[in-house]
């Protein structure tokens, strides 16, 4: 799905934005986060330098982060008070604390690990909310997500750039 998804923002960007552009907005975007903006870079689709995309994807990824940190609760209790988005709030309480276990045990590493590793239902942004529902601190939650974000760049990287690159390159 993710692959799919990295191939539609790819395609339909292409031409509107710049190679930069893309990968930096599929970075932002829940679900595809760095994954997808270092996927899209790979010389498999855009062939952007490795150590250009790095940096973009990470700012890409991180950016909308305090935002969810600091906002999301509030954004929650307000959308379970409208009939119409209620289902929806806690639709996402559930999915979010259904992968709360090794973030509550381990709190920081586990945090770190859960963004870190790239597997589907995890990331930067589920991190993010699981953090604020489990009202983990802001700069330890921010540091958590920041060094599992770094992890994913290097899983990512070797994946997209050295596996992709030595079939595309």
């Amino acid at each position: 799905m993710v692959d799919s998804l990295v191939q539609w923002f790819t395609v339909h960007l292409s031409g509107l934005v710049a190679e930069e552009g893309i990968i930096f907005i599929i970075s932002m975007i829940p679900i595809l986060e760095l994954r997808g903006g270092l996927l899209a870079a790979s010389p498999a689709l855009l062939n952007v330098p490795i150590l250009r995309a790095i940096p973009i994807c990470i700012i890409g990824n991180i950016l909308p982060i305090p935002f969810i940190l600091l906002l999301i609760n509030h954004i929650l209790a307000w959308m379970e008070k409208v009939k119409v988005f209620r289902p929806i709030a806690l639709w996402l309480k559930n999915k979010a604390m259904s992968k709360k276990g090794q973030i509550e045990k381990y709190e920081f590493w586990g945090l770190a690990l859960f963004v870190g590793i790239p597997l589907p239902g995890t990331g930067a942004w589920t991190g993010a909310l699981i953090a604020s529902l489990l009202h983990m601190k802001f700069w330890k939650a921010f540091g958590a997500i920041l060094i599992g974000i770094v992890v994913a760049t290097v899983i990512m990287s070797v994946l997209s750039y050295g596996v992709l690159g030595v079939l595309f390159g």
